[in-house]
């Protein structure tokens, strides 16, 4: 059953937080819109690199008006339940919210690049592993760090303090203990709060606020949700193998990695080799 919202209903449904959505994407999907019958596959399958267009669509689709029995994480159900029509009016209400300076462009490329990487990757290994949702692996992978752009707006020299933080970080100090230090908040806290405006699934909520906690997460005997640790053993192994302490923290070296690479593997049940193949074979599909 598609459920069409009014221009009206859209724009009330989207106030509050946004994340800017990448510029290359909308051109892509105005272009795919004024086709005389648009492809909802199409659509859905650009809505679905984009983090800020995602967030948007998933608030909607699990926002009371739906009345959904379990919140959805999937961005081709959440277009096929709105259809055609309402995500045309949300991608034209997304595309009035203002221009990005270049300069902004340039800055934001490293986070949106890393968003899509991180979440093909995501994809990828929950089948390989035999995750049960690996629609939600992927979900997490594009919105992990969607704290990033917010932090940039209010902060301009984030991506700087960013790059510390990842040079600092290890097994004495997180990646968010230079930013809590040095900012007094940080993009897992800021992210954590933007999923849940979108309405996100709590559990993937929760694994974006603890990304960069996942020592203490995975030392802890029991105590934490399996599906949840699953996720984030996940998005730890694919933020490593697409190099993310490279693109946003400017670091040859990924400490973070570093300190749980054991533990994650332990999780998983790979060992180093296994892992350094399954890293090898998805560089080469062009995954990451």
């Amino acid at each position: 059953m598609v459920h069409e919202l009014s221009s009206e209903q859209i724009q009330q449904a989207l106030q509050g937080i946004s994340v800017p959505p990448q510029p290359q994407i909308m051109v892509d999907l105005q272009m795919e819109q004024v086709m005389p019958s648009p492809d909802l596959r199409t659509i859905a399958k650009l809505i679905s690199q984009d983090p800020g267009l995602s967030g948007a669509l998933l608030k909607i689709v699990n926002s009371p008006h739906f009345g959904l029995t379990n919140r959805i994480a999937s961005i081709q159900q959440a277009v096929n339940l709105l259809g055609c029509n309402t995500v045309i009016n949300l991608i034209n209400a997304q595309s009035i919210k203002g221009e990005l300076t270049d300069e902004a462009i340039v800055t934001l490329n490293r986070f949106w690049d890393t968003a899509q990487d991180v979440a093909n990757t995501c994809l990828t290994l929950a089948k390989r592993i035999g995750y049960q949702s690996p629609d939600e692996a992927y979900t997490l992978g594009l919105f992990h760090n969607c704290g990033i752009p917010l932090m940039l707006k209010r902060f301009p020299n984030y991506m700087t303090v960013l790059e510390e933080a990842y040079y600092n970080a290890g097994s004495e100090r997180r990646v968010v203990d230079t930013e809590n230090r040095l900012l007094n908040t940080n993009h897992a806290v800021v992210g954590y709060f933007t999923a849940k405006s979108w309405n996100l699934p709590l559990h993937l909520c929760e694994a974006i606020a603890n990304h960069h906690n996942a020592l203490s997460f995975f030392e802890e005997e029991g105590g934490r949700d399996a599906q949840l640790k699953t996720l984030m053993a996940i998005l730890k192994m694919a933020e490593h193998i697409c190099a993310s302490h490279k693109v946003l923290g400017n670091q040859e070296d990924d400490h973070e990695w570093a300190s749980i690479q054991q533990l994650v593997l332990e999780y998983v049940g790979l060992s180093e080799y296994d892992f350094e193949n399954l890293r090898e074979s998805i560089r080469e599909l062009g995954v990451a």
